[in-house]
């Protein structure tokens, strides 16, 4: 008896799920640290780490040009300053992840907007919006645990991570279309590029990004348990409430802040030694 349409589409999936797995190699982008980041990183060889960079560093010229023809790019000297002099003693520390790292053209600007944002792309060009600094009030220590954060996204290469996840579903959906026909692939495209990749890894990315972010904190010598009132100020920002942490990229602002409390403890021993 021939299999059925919905068995064929499954035994297709399962078989182009091992193939594209097993297109991608298992690397260690940085070391544990002593916040025990130790996950296994699956990258594919569709994209490099140099590609990804030089992508990343033409869109972020565009982005600062942009910025700079609308007056919106390091307007307040003073608050330039003060979130130089922050990353620059925060990469002093990026090699104890990884030493590579530290000959990275590391940029850092400060762009004009509301919005409470901030961002470290592929290969350290950085960028803290003026409504992140303003709308929550921030300590140095609590501008130092955002900017870590978004350093250790970098540093774990999260984008690249992603993209070559991305790239490697949609070849896999392609190969999948020709074979069991287009109508059936809008609703798994939309399955396997959300559930399987894009949500698990989001979360995942988030995490390890605060833990990375505190330890560099930590090592710079600012308090990481600002990263706990960090999160609890970006909580109190939100009216809505959010999504239920299942259904969101990323994770609750509970079950993040109990973990930063568990994290800013373990390296609590090294910013007491960078007081000394």
């Amino acid at each position: 008896m021939k299999p059925s349409f919905s068995l064929k589409r499954q035994l297709v999936v399962g078989a182009l799920s091992v193939s594209l797995l097993a297109g991608c190699a298992a690397i260690d982008t940085t070391s544990s640290g002593s916040v025990g980041v130790q996950r296994k990183q699956y990258m594919s060889g569709l994209v490099s780490e140099a590609e990804l960079n030089q992508t990343a560093a033409q869109q972020y010229a565009q982005t600062i040009g942009n910025a700079r023809s609308q007056g919106a790019l390091d307007v307040d000297a003073a608050q330039t300053e003060r979130v130089r002099k922050i990353s620059q003693r925060l990469i002093q520390q990026v090699g104890v992840f990884r030493p590579d790292a530290v000959n990275w053209t590391w940029e850092v600007h400060v762009l004009k907007s509301d919005d409470v944002n901030a961002w470290c792309m592929p290969g350290g060009k950085m960028a803290i919006y003026s409504g992140l600094i303003q709308k929550i009030n921030a300590t140095d220590d609590e501008l130092a645990a955002v900017m870590g954060h978004e350093i250790a996204h970098a540093l774990r290469e999260h984008s690249r991570e992603q993209v070559s996840q991305q790239m490697t579903t949609n070849i896999g959906l392609s190969v999948l279309s020709a074979v069991v026909g287009n109508s059936a692939v809008g609703d798994l495209g939309g399955t396997l590029s959300e559930v399987m990749f894009t949500l698990p890894n989001s979360r995942t990315h988030e995490l390890e990004a605060d833990r990375i972010g505190v330890e560099l904190a930590a090592r710079a010598g600012y308090d990481p348990r600002a990263a706990i009132s960090l999160w609890e100020k970006m909580a109190s920002l939100s009216t809505s409430g959010g999504p239920p942490e299942i259904l969101s990229t990323h994770p609750s602002p509970q079950s993040r802040i109990a973990d930063l409390q568990i994290a800013a403890e373990r390296v609590l021993p090294l910013y007491q030694s960078a007081q000394k």
